[in-house]
């Protein structure tokens, strides 16, 4: 009896470390599962100026994303591929593989590249694909409309773009009056830009920015107020036709606004509805800063910008 109970006590305990055994073994199993699984992500996605999801034939076109692996990226590649539910003037698609993001834990994918002259108007998916170097994939697909030129509901372009030095042109029709002419403290700011082809309601903002702080916006909703000075915003409202839109609009014998004025070492901006306080955010230095055009058409959600830089001696 004593023999067959030890033998029993045997056999359940080779039971019980077998099911222990397998449980820790499906544990590493599903932990290696898991880890086989992780997979890259992606944030911040902006297609066109403005995040419009819409591209120009023949035009530059901005793409911008964050990305984290999930181990180390291997390559970051964007499709454009037509859908099945369109119609379209000839099959056209479109690929991009950019490895200069390998063997990054995050990345800034930040690029501008032109949409192929060959390209068919219509709308598209837009495939944003991440692959990982730990054998996995992040696929994310996104709505793009690729326009001819003469078919954008509003195609912003600027006619008039000059910088005044105390009332003086500094800058005029592409190039300067004096090259080597550098706004100083006391002098006067100020500027007129005019853009053609605008329509329905929009806002131009015009800024100066020190270089130094390395803010670029590329659009209105981009911009970072404690960066950047405001000399002047102006926007427009109900306009029927495509026609003309200036900060400083001319009627045909008269101008309908006066110049607006930016003292160089001011404590405060012509930002609207609060100027800004310039000398908290410490924004006057001597060094270059870029004149900056911002224009966003609110009711087409389409993107201007246009700079320049200026020399500042303070």
């Amino acid at each position: 009896m004593i023999k067959i109970k030890s033998e029993k006590m045997k056999t359940t305990k080779l039971i019980l470390a077998s099911f222990f055994a397998a449980i820790a073994f499906s544990s590493c199993s599903n932990d290696d599962s898991e880890k086989e699984q992780a997979i890259p992500t992606i944030d911040k996605i902006e297609l066109g100026l403005g995040n419009n999801e819409t591209a120009t034939i023949g035009a530059d076109f901005h793409f911008n994303a964050e990305i984290t692996a999930a181990d180390k990226i291997k390559n970051v590649q964007v499709k454009i591929v037509q859908k099945s539910s369109e119609t379209y003037s000839k099959v056209w698609s479109h690929e991009i593989t950019w490895t200069q993001y390998a063997d990054a834990k995050n990345a800034t994918v930040h690029k501008h590249f032109d949409i192929p002259e060959d390209a068919a108007e219509g709308k598209y998916d837009f495939i944003i694909i991440v692959n990982d170097q730990n054998g996995s994939t992040l696929e994310v697909k996104k709505n793009l409309t690729i326009y001819k030129l003469e078919n954008i509901p509003v195609n912003p372009v600027v006619s008039v773009f000059t910088v005044f030095i105390n009332d003086a042109f500094m800058y005029r029709k592409g190039k300067f009056s004096n090259a080597d002419a550098k706004f100083k403290n006391n002098d006067i700011f100020s500027s007129q830009v005019t853009l053609e082809g605008v329509k329905g309601d929009g806002i131009m903002y015009l800024l100066l920015i020190n270089k130094n702080t390395k803010h670029n916006p590329e659009s209105v909703d981009q911009i970072d107020f404690s960066k950047v000075i405001v000399y002047d915003v102006f926007e427009h409202k109900n306009v029927a036709d495509a026609s003309q839109f200036s900060n400083i609009p001319w009627d045909g014998t008269k101008f309908l606004r006066e110049t607006p004025k930016l003292t160089i070492g001011a404590s405060k901006d012509n930002n609207i509805p609060v100027p800004q306080d310039l000398v908290a955010n410490k924004s006057w230095a001597t060094g270059n800063y870029t004149f900056l055009v911002l224009y966003k058409n609110t009711t087409y959600n389409i993107n201007f910008s246009q700079s320049l830089e200026l020399p500042f001696s303070l």
